[in-house]
């Protein structure tokens, strides 16, 4: 029985290792998605990553529909209580923004699409410089006073803007963020080390790192001179040709040989053991993909190894 990890401050517990909604809708159809979390539940997972704009940019599509899939899927297995259900406002093409208002509305929308009378985690998907901190921690503190939000986090946030709303939390005994969700994985350190991370260990609150896998780039099926068909291959194609990205996926193999496991597990598996990190988000658009993933929270790494990664990713 895998144990489940502490969200900052909150009530809420944890799998090691969060599943990306990201897919549902998009390059995920309905059945497929139903399966992937099928298989992520049944595999001890309960921890769900959303968000109102999931999936816009595809054509055809408006923003909503992974919130969708993830309602239904909830509907149908009957199993809401069982699951940590986080989703994001502020990207949304009709939900633009931070201002109270759009806060409010926001998560209205999100609440009908889900099913369901409460989000457990509810992230500022981008932070929003034009209103103040102030304006959007009150409108957030708002939702977790009336119970339809749990707990409140960030993402994509400065240093200064997440101590501003911190403090301001704090002061007026508001309901203060409990995760941040950076950019953060083997090949992108500086998108959280540094200020941000200072800031978030030092308030206490746990990160839920994007990108775990840099666009699958760490599953190790990206190598120079190798094409993939993704829609997301341009990015990790990319990868595979730099410095780091070739050092990384030596080091990747190396461990991985030594554990009989997946890249991407290892991959995940450094992430999750560094200060902050309770859980990174990956996400798997087949059934196939899952294993990988939820096999983070049984692969413990030596120092040794962890420092080989450290240190091929600096």
């Amino acid at each position: 029985m895998t144990t489940l990890r502490p969200l900052g401050t909150s009530e809420l517990h944890v799998f090691p290792l969060a599943l990306g909604g990201n897919v549902f809708g998009w390059t995920a159809d309905e059945d497929q998605s139903f399966a992937v979390l099928d298989a992520y539940a049944a595999a001890g997972g309960n921890f769900i990553d959303s968000a109102d704009v999931y999936s816009a940019w595809a054509e055809g599509n408006e923003g909503g529909e992974s919130e969708t899939v993830i309602g239904r899927w909830l509907a149908s297995r009957g199993n809401r209580s069982e699951v940590v259900v986080a989703t994001k406002v502020g990207a949304h093409p009709h939900f633009k923004g931070l201002s109270a208002a759009t806060i409010k509305a926001g998560a209205e929308e999100s609440l009908r699409r889900l099913g369901t009378d409460h989000i457990d985690l509810y992230y500022t998907h981008f932070d929003d410089e034009s209103v103040p901190v102030e304006e959007i921690v009150t409108a957030l503190d708002g939702l977790v006073r009336e119970g339809k939000v749990r707990a409140v986090a960030a993402s994509n946030i400065s240093p200064e803007r997440l101590s501003a709303s911190l403090d301001f939390a704090e002061a007026e005994g508001l309901a203060r963020y409990v995760a941040l969700q950076p950019h953060y994985n083997l090949v992108s350190r500086d998108t959280y080390e540094g200020p941000l991370l200072d800031v978030v260990a030092g308030a206490g609150i746990s990160a839920v790192p994007y990108y775990g896998l840099a666009s699958g780039f760490l599953t190790g099926k990206y190598r120079p001179g190798k094409t993939v068909e993704s829609a997301r291959a341009h990015r990790a194609a990319a990868l595979a040709e730099t410095g780091r990205g070739r050092a990384v996926l030596t080091a990747l193999d190396t461990v991985a040989e030594a554990h009989g496991a997946e890249p991407a597990t290892v991959a995940l598996a450094w992430l999750a053991s560094r200060p902050t990190v309770a859980a990174p988000i990956a996400s798997a658009r087949t059934v196939e993909q899952v294993p990988a993933l939820v096999a983070v929270a049984d692969l413990t790494l030596t120092e040794a190894e962890l420092t080989l990664l450290t240190e091929a990713s600096a």
